[in-house]
């Protein structure tokens, strides 16, 4: 069956099914949208994009494979679908990562289901949307002097967690190093990877060791 020329077609990827349910749930119920797929992981949502080119992709941010991959990946292979990230995290970091992702919104999970349906209307419309409680935050590190030395931008547990990334270190070894939990050493990855404006942790490693941050990365790791 075609779809209606007006209807806005949402997928919807997210790793925890009854959270999703509920999303779903509460898209079905507006008579302009209709969910076509949904995903648990960044994969299941590229694959779908890709099979049924819907109007919106709506991202978990922390969901396995990663929301921000899966947002790169979709914009870049699917142009006219439009990305939403969906998540709890409150950082300007994560906003601004999601953005350079190529997202068109960025909603808070604290969200009603009327809200959430006026973003989705407002961004398939070509506008940009960003949880109110972001967008001031969002201005202020956008407007921001940038130094020249990017490194300059990172904190000294981001540095430290950088140096131990360029020695080759997995997240889990970095974590036992530090007495920290592995999802909070991605925390910091995330952070670093937006400063330091490359997509990669070998990037990142490789930026770290022509610092002089540490020697040449293990390869055999």
């Amino acid at each position: 069956m075609t779809p209606r020329s007006d209807t806005i077609r949402v997928v919807v990827a997210d790793d925890h099914p009854m959270f999703r349910a509920g999303v779903v749930a509460s898209l079905g119920s507006a008579p302009d949208i209709e969910v076509v797929a949904e995903a648990d992981d960044g994969r299941g949502a590229l694959a779908h994009v890709r099979d049924l080119v819907p109007d919106i992709a709506l991202l978990d941010i922390n969901m396995p494979g990663g929301g921000l991959n899966a947002a790169r990946d979709i914009t870049a292979a699917c142009p006219a679908t439009r990305v939403v990230m969906l998540t709890v995290s409150e950082d300007e970091y994560d906003l601004l990562a999601a953005m350079k992702a190529g997202a068109s919104g960025y909603v808070l999970k604290g969200a009603g289901a009327s809200e959430l349906v006026g973003v989705l209307r407002s961004v398939h419309a070509g506008e940009v949307y960003v949880a109110p409680a972001l967008a001031w935050g969002m201005l202020q590190e956008m407007s921001r002097p940038r130094t020249s030395d990017p490194f300059d931008e990172l904190t000294a547990r981001e540095r430290e967690v950088l140096e131990l990334v360029a020695q080759g270190l997995s997240n889990q070894e970095i974590g036992d190093r530090l007495s920290l939990a592995e999802k909070t050493i991605k925390h910091y990855m995330t952070n670093i990877l937006g400063k330091l404006r490359v997509r990669s942790r070998v990037e990142a490693a490789l930026m770290a060791y022509k610092q002089g941050m540490a020697g040449p990365p293990d390869q055999e790791r």
